[in-house]
């Protein structure tokens, strides 16, 4: 192929790919994530409503025996746990990044929605199905939804979103904000105007770098 025939290809490719403003559910779009950050709509939030039940979770969707807590947990494991009956885990181990630690067994673990079930609410989850809640919930997807933490982090953290918690490490501070954006972006979720703000400043600090995102919604 010519230079001039490759460019062009290659610039139509790019056009041809959707925009973070006019993709649909399905769609996998790549931007740097400042620029996926600004293309969330702002807006203030509202947990009128708000059940943790209205998220049906750890649910066991492809009827292997183990729930979505497991699934995550035998993804993540640095060390890989024992398996055993209907998908008992014992042994094994796991690096937190919120708080640079290793976990020895999967006692000392929660899965961590990355942007909480009551933050999702808040950001525009009040108005889907329960479908689209439990989707949500147990969402498997991506691999920067859920995530394996220590317990007492994950506590920590608990509803709370960039403006007011940030993991311990500060070394994964880069990572939570890039990964936080994406989350949002697959799920279209709105942030509202102190979380930009926090967001923004942390990502100044950081690389720009590219985020691909499958929309779910």
């Amino acid at each position: 192929m010519h230079l001039r025939t490759a460019v062009a290809a290659a610039a139509f490719a790019a056009l041809a790919l959707p925009t973070i403003a006019h993709a649909d559910p399905g769609d996998t779009i790549t931007a740097p994530v400042r620029q996926a950050l600004a293309a969330l709509p702002v807006a203030d939030e509202d947990r009128t409503g708000y059940d943790r039940d209205k998220f049906r979770h750890w649910i066991d969707e492809d009827r292997d025996g183990c729930s979505t807590r497991n699934e995550v947990l035998i993804e993540e494991a640095v060390e890989a746990p024992e398996r055993s009956g209907r998908c008992t885990l014992s042994g094994g181990s796991w690096y937190s990044p919120y708080d640079d630690r290793t976990i020895e067994g999967p006692r000392g673990l929660d899965i961590d929605h990355r942007v909480p079930l009551a933050e999702s609410w808040d950001s525009g989850a009040s108005s889907w199905t329960a479908a689209e809640r439990q989707a949500y919930a147990n969402d498997l997807g991506d691999s920067r939804s859920l995530i394996a933490v220590s317990a007492s982090s994950n506590r920590s953290k608990a509803d709370q979103d960039p403006s007011t918690w940030m993991p311990p490490a500060e070394a994964n501070w880069c990572e939570y904000a890039v990964d936080w954006v994406a989350v949002k972006t697959r799920w279209q979720l709105a942030v509202d105007p102190s979380e930009e703000s926090a967001l923004s400043e942390t990502l100044a600090r950081c690389s720009d770098e590219e985020i691909t995102v499958t929309l779910a919604r």
